[in-house]
């Protein structure tokens, strides 16, 4: 295990990040990226749960979280979880037990913001992301389904800084002629938002992108998702399943980020902005 050992050896950063390091380099089955996934949501408590209870957590069969430590090239899952103590440490947090169901989804939700805290911390993919949006005439941002409202917000705020933004936000058979449309019209990159469950048609729309050209930019909720393999630079950000419905407050905030970086490449950006105020003054577009 010497190499393994030799990624996470030493690193000062946080349970989430030494975790997405221990996975880097390894060629993963779906089953075992659903597990790397659910380590990773909750890498402060996955050091001391057992091969029953993890494989519970990300919904599998105890064999096959065995068969995931060996992937990663330890004896068994009791040799990765002694790594995994010696490496990523649990942090103490609120007590599950004491919460009911919906404080629980807030309390999920609150960890999965700190998790993307924690991966800011070296914000170079952020920054590099703003600068390939900043620079891409005209803009597409794509999402479908849940989240074609991501896509949207990000959307409805980049069109007041970036002068060229286009929003794809429904499916069917002229999204391929759209992101063709944009290519000629001048566009380098794309942004898109992909969230849970994965639609068959946002992979097949990005690898179309990235044939044409494009650069692309995804926001999804986990490095292991199955947009993965056809973006050029992923920001993960986890959804909340604690309710009948995902909640996406991790991805939303980090499309915020995303637009605060875009900015810092966009000289006119301040300018942009100040004119838009006045416009909206002079017309009584708000109330005050």
């Amino acid at each position: 295990m010497s190499g393994t050992e030799s990624r996470t050896e030493g690193r000062t950063d946080s349970p989430a990040a030494r975790l997405q390091a221990l996975f880097e380099g390894h060629r993963l089955t779906p089953t075992q990226r659903r597990i790397a996934h659910s380590m990773v949501r909750r890498a402060a408590d996955v050091p001391f749960l057992s091969s029953v209870e993890l494989a519970e957590l990300a919904g599998v069969s105890q064999p096959s979280v065995t068969r995931f430590a060996v992937a990663l090239g330890f004896d068994g899952y009791p040799a990765l979880r002694r790594h995994l103590r010696e490496v990523a440490p649990a942090e103490q947090g609120a007590d599950p037990a004491s919460c009911n169901e919906y404080q629980q989804a807030v309390e999920a939700e609150i960890e999965n913001l700190k998790h993307l805290a924690e991966l800011l911390a070296d914000p170079r993919p952020v920054r590099e992301a703003g600068r390939l949006l900043a620079a891409s005439r005209p803009l597409p941002v794509l999402g479908l389904r849940a989240a074609a409202s991501q896509a949207y917000g990000f959307a409805y705020f980049a069109a007041k800084v970036h002068p060229d933004v286009r929003l794809l936000n429904e499916g069917g058979t002229m999204i391929h002629d759209r992101i063709d449309a944009a290519v000629r019209a001048g566009a380098t990159a794309l942004l898109c938002f992909a969230l849970p469950r994965h639609p068959r048609e946002v992979v097949d729309t990005l690898a179309h992108g990235k044939e044409a050209g494009l650069t692309v930019v995804t926001v999804a909720d986990s490095a292991f998702a199955p947009v993965a393999k056809v973006s050029d630079l992923l920001l993960p950000a986890a959804v909340g399943t604690g309710l009948a419905f995902d909640t996406a407050c991790a991805p939303m905030l980090l499309g915020r980020v995303l637009l605060e970086a875009m900015c810092d490449d966009l000289p006119d950006a301040q300018a942009r902005l100040e004119e838009f105020d006045a416009k909206a003054a002079a017309r009584g577009l708000f109330v005050e």
